[in-house]
């Protein structure tokens, strides 16, 4: 017998006894208590006793579970004869705080037209569900009714390739991914969470049948593959995308950055290989906001920090290959590769956008004499992302020169090292003028024009470069001087 761990199981397991229902845990909830995973989605599929009783038995379920265990609001979809409902333990049996989502359907089979991934679905049998399931691992299924509580659901050898750690179909792989391509996604995404192996030939179908992913919604490709980008291994999973060809129809400016171009004996490196170094360092250098919690926008600037290289390289006969001006082009296209794929167009990616675009600025620091008007600047511009970007540009150090890596390593602390005594002394970081424009206007008694710009501007360079401190007694003093040689006079 396996016992799930919850008493809310043996509370469904007896409704469905009242009802004349089977009732089965399935999916990702059996997988990850195989695993020691924490999983709060719970699946219930659920089996007529009696012929034609199949349609609404997922509803009834939910209903009488939901009442059983407290009364929680049902939410019913009768269209797809699903029902759902969020369930908190009680005290006797809160191990720990959660929240857990349950949801309830009948068992079907499922058959797909070619240009949909919606499924025309029937009434079936428990098998008929586990087979239209997208993997092995996931096909699993634990009775729920008191005389068979615990009893081991597996026709299709998921535990063996838990066991083994791989990711198969159950059926042919060809079919299941032409019938709904999402779940290719979703074998990487898989691969990258569990550390799993795609089974050769499940990972085969996947670049026979790429071009399907084309027919599946950005925002439904986008939820897959920000969870490989939070993933314990996100360069595992964007590898096996760009091997399988479903890079270059997902993310094309990512697929790009692949490959060596020689001229006169000359070759730079592979850029994609590079990025995927910069993303495991940014991984391994703990990318956290709080405890257990991946920097997700940190781990995307990594991933489009060098985005912008394809369109600028050149080769010139005395340098070699240069990139000139690519992290401008990169921070360019952040925008647009966000806007395509429905990531968040507001603060997640400017922040991005910044970073980009900054991420050159220390290692040109560290490489040259570090000024304290270098570095003011630098503060000035990176703001409270100061830290990120600083980790961002440290993962970028890349080379296999050990002697070159060294240097590098030792200039960078001196810029990090320049950026604490500067902020601790002028407080650049996120820095607002000492004076306001509001300041200007009321001293001088002027409305809004050209020439407080100019005051501001001219202040705020002189203390970026060290000329004033950043005190509003010496900006005062800087105004009035200012403005004198504009013609301006107090009130």
């Amino acid at each position: 017998m396996i016992d799930l761990g919850l008493d809310l199981y043996r509370t469904i397991g007896r409704c469905a006894d009242r009802l004349g229902i089977d009732a089965y845990a399935v999916g990702g909830v059996v997988r990850d208590f195989f695993l020691g995973r924490p999983c709060t989605d719970i699946d219930v599929v659920c089996v007529g006793r009696e012929e034609g009783g199949e349609v609404h038995i997922g509803i009834e379920l939910a209903k009488a579970s939901s009442e059983a265990l407290g009364g929680s609001k049902v939410s019913v979809f009768k269209n797809f004869g699903t029902a759902s409902f969020r369930y908190t333990p009680g005290h006797e049996e809160r191990r720990e705080e959660r929240e857990y989502e349950l949801e309830f359907v009948g068992a079907r089979r499922e058959s797909y037209s070619r240009d949909s991934r919606k499924p025309v679905v029937e009434n079936g049998t428990l098998e008929d569900d586990q087979r239209r399931r997208d993997f092995t691992v996931n096909a699993l299924a634990v009775c729920l009714n008191s005389d068979r509580y615990g009893e081991l659901m597996d026709p299709f050898g998921g535990i063996k390739d838990m066991d083994e750690g791989i990711l198969r179909t159950p059926l042919d792989p060809d079919i299941t991914f032409s019938d709904d391509p999402l779940r290719m996604m979703r074998a990487i995404r898989f691969a990258s969470q569990l550390g799993f192996r795609i089974a050769d030939e499940t990972f085969e179908a996947i670049g026979r049948n790429a071009e399907r992913i084309k027919i599946v919604s950005a925002e439904r490709i986008t939820v897959e593959l920000n969870k490989i980008m939070a993933s314990p291994n996100p360069t595992l999973g964007l590898k096996l995308m760009q091997k399988s060809g479903l890079m270059k129809l997902i993310l094309p400016e990512i697929a790009d950055l692949a490959g060596i171009e020689t001229i006169d004996g000359r070759g730079h490196k592979d850029i994609f290989f590079h990025t995927m170094q910069v993303l495991d360092n940014v991984v391994g250098s703990g990318d956290r906001r709080a405890e257990n919690t991946p920097n997700l926008w940190l781990r995307w600037a990594a991933l489009l920090h060098d985005v912008g290289k394809p369109g600028v390289k050149r080769y010139e006969a005395k340098q070699g290959w240069t990139f000139h001006g690519h992290e401008a082009r990169g921070a360019h296209m952040v925008k647009r590769i966000f806007k395509r794929l429905r990531l968040p167009l507001g603060e997640e990616e400017r922040y991005v956008e910044k970073l980009v675009m900054l991420h050159m600025r220390p290692i040109i620091l560290a490489e040259d004499v570090v000024t304290d008007s270098a570095v003011r600047r630098l503060l000035f511009e990176a703001g409270d992302d100061i830290d990120d970007l600083m980790l961002l540009c440290n993962a970028d150090i890349t080379t296999r020169n050990e002697e070159k890596q060294r240097k590098h390593r030792k200039n960078f602390e001196l810029v990090k090292q320049k950026l604490v005594e500067l902020e601790e002394r002028d407080r650049i970081r996120n820095f607002q003028p000492p004076v306001s424009g509001d300041d200007i206007m009321r001293t001088f008694g002027i409305g809004p024009c050209h020439e407080i710009g100019i005051i501001k501007d001219a202040i705020k360079d002189a203390i970026l470069d060290g000329k004033i401190p950043n005190k509003r007694e010496a900006a005062w003093q800087m105004m009035l001087e200012l403005a004198q040689g504009l013609g301006l006079k107090p009130c």
